[in-house]
């Protein structure tokens, strides 16, 4: 993937993008590819051939965000790491699940916030070792639910505010260890996950009279930012959490 007006160089940099068999996930993995980088993506499926997209230009391994055993076999299964890129799990709500259940709260929390941490715990000492200009990096990728209290989402927007702590803490603890984290917060952006949304006419007209820019995201907007991020260009830049949302979260 490529912008016309900048190029990122990542080649021979080892990335690990969770999630990264659809949606944001794949956009990222996509671009990092493309950039030269050595990919490896999860997704929930036992093997990349049990998908319809052409997946044979990473390496894959199989993760349950929510089970502590599989997390510890991808950290254990990944051997040198510059950039992790945590993007697995999806919105119970678009599961068809009812967020105020306290059972399905918990998994949300689980799948967006303590799986992320856990990962990022078994595979900060590979980062530390990380040679990349800005040091390794850790992208955690939120979302408008970090900010806004949505009430279809109660489970999915409490983990992923929960999210933007993690993210602080974590930088400021592996700071000297020359390790970044940031996140970035996506407004609305075409995936599967979004597809009901982006259907509903009153739902996706209300969203865009809210955004200056005018459009929703595309994955490769998301991907973009990422990229940057984890570059030596923002090797001063590390703790923060960047809306990418065309405006949103800041018009009236």
């Amino acid at each position: 993937m490529k912008w016309n007006d900048i190029t990122f160089d990542y080649t021979g940099t080892a990335v690990l993008v969770t999630g990264g068999t659809g949606g944001l996930g794949a956009a990222i993995a996509v671009a990092f590819t493309a950039a030269g980088a050595q990919v490896t993506i999860t997704g929930t499926r036992a093997s990349a051939a049990d998908y319809a997209e052409d997946l044979s230009t990473y390496h894959y391994l199989q993760l349950d965000i929510e089970d502590c055993a599989s997390i510890e076999a991808v950290a254990a299964a990944i051997p040198t790491l510059d950039i992790l890129v945590n993007c697995a799990g999806v919105a119970p709500a678009a599961m068809g699940l009812d967020e105020s259940d306290p059972d399905v709260f918990d998994r949300a929390v689980a799948m967006h916030l303590t799986g992320v941490h856990r990962l990022c715990a078994r595979l900060a000492p590979k980062l530390a070792q990380s040679c990349l200009p800005g040091g390794g990096s850790v992208i955690n990728v939120a979302s408008m639910s970090s900010f806004f209290g949505i009430g279809l989402l109660p489970a999915y927007g409490t983990a992923k505010t929960g999210l933007l702590g993690l993210t602080r803490a974590l930088s400021v603890r592996w700071a000297q260890q020359g390790v970044r984290v940031n996140a970035v917060a996506a407004g609305l952006t075409a995936s599967k996950m979004t597809a009901p949304l982006l259907a509903n006419e009153q739902i996706n007209a209300a969203n865009l009279a809210r955004v200056p820019l005018g459009r929703n995201g595309v994955p490769q907007d998301i991907a973009g930012a990422v990229l940057f991020l984890c570059s030596g260009a923002a090797s001063w830049i590390t703790g923060q959490t960047l809306p990418i949302d065309g405006g949103f979260s800041i018009s009236g």
